[in-house]
């Protein structure tokens, strides 16, 4: 928030579900202070409505804004409500939601949005030679252990998230000199993993070696990655509802396979679409390195993806939440 130029106060808050219960309990002091000092961030700021994204940690700033008459717009950008919307919705005027299946759970308040992208995603992916080109540029051009600047090779993007994905790492690793035969890799790692890059990652030589480009975590430049890339291997957070499909981006998905998670929906949506394949976490070591290798062999068969998840996209979706925000606070919308 801050390098955006937008100003940040952090409040306390804490999750009151799947915790023994003296944990809850210290959770529930935090949320109850949390929603104290979200009451004096209102009476300080006096804003004319209150844009939640849900989760546990957006509870004391919407009691908040409910008790001072704020009106509330939520939004979920997954394919189902975890616990916390659900009850938080209640004190929403309207949510906004990425797919018209997922308004069945709000009702009336629903409102089919689209789930809203980077501006500079929407424009890089106008020229898909031209992200890699500035892909290319941004990390640095090529470097001893390589880099993404051979157009002769299609572009693996493999990612898990701004934590990484330790099974997903590993499973790379393991079947990177196969891989590097057939494409380049571009690897974000992950900062928790990436101190694991030197013990595990792979032994590879020259020419392989320079086809793999590993990274800790990609901020900015990764608008051109999604831009450039011709595949992707990561897990199913939301945000591959909105940014595979604006970057027309085919991909291997492994969901993450935890209780409640709502991974597994996204991922099934994009699958269902064809845009999208579906590797279990307990099967990556095994089925990741052949699954990819079939898909970089058929490039007829990755545009034809491509195309699939591409009809998902809502590249006006940003401004239709800015719409319904207007609409809350009784001004015509822009």
């Amino acid at each position: 928030m801050r390098k955006a130029g937008i100003p940040f106060h952090g409040i306390q808050t804490g999750a009151l579900r799947g915790h023994n219960p003296l944990t809850a309990l210290r959770n529930l002091a935090k949320v109850c202070r949390g929603v104290r000092q979200s009451l004096q961030m209102v009476e300080r700021f006096q804003p004319q409505a209150c844009f939640v994204t849900g989760g546990y940690v957006c509870a004391p700033v919407t009691v908040a804004c409910r008790l001072r008459g704020v009106p509330i717009l939520m939004y979920l950008p997954d394919m189902t409500p975890g616990l916390a919307v659900r009850w938080l919705s209640q004190f929403a005027q309207r949510v906004a939601v990425s797919f018209p299946e997922v308004a069945d759970f709000f009702g009336e308040k629903a409102v089919v949005t689209g789930y809203p992208v980077r501006a500079g995603l929407l424009q890089a992916t106008k020229d898909r030679s031209a992200a890699r080109q500035m892909l290319t540029q941004k990390l640095g051009g090529e470097r001893a252990r390589g880099g993404p600047s051979r157009p002769e090779l299609p572009l693996l993007l493999v990612f898990g998230g701004s934590q990484g994905a330790r099974s997903l790492n590993r499973a790379i690793w393991k079947a990177a000199p196969a891989l590097l035969s057939a494409c380049q890799i571009l690897h974000v790692v992950g900062a928790r993993d990436w101190p694991l890059l030197a013990e595990e990652g792979p032994d590879l030589a020259e020419p392989l070696a320079r086809r793999y480009y590993p990274v800790a975590y990609l901020h900015d430049e990764m608008v051109w990655a999604l831009a450039g890339a011709d595949l992707a291997v990561a897990r199913a957070g939301a945000s591959v509802l909105a940014e595979f499909p604006v970057a027309r981006l085919p991909s291997v998905l492994a969901p993450l396979p935890m209780a409640g998670c709502h991974q597994v929906r996204n991922a099934q949506k994009l699958a269902d679409t064809g845009g999208a394949v579906i590797v279990e976490d307990k099967r990556l070591a095994d089925r990741l390195g052949p699954t990819v290798l079939t898909l970089l062999a058929d490039e007829a068969r990755r545009l034809a993806m491509g195309a699939a998840v591409g009809a998902l996209a809502r590249p006006q979706a940003a401004g239709n939440i800015a719409r319904q925000l207007y609409v809350l606070i009784g001004q015509t919308a822009i």
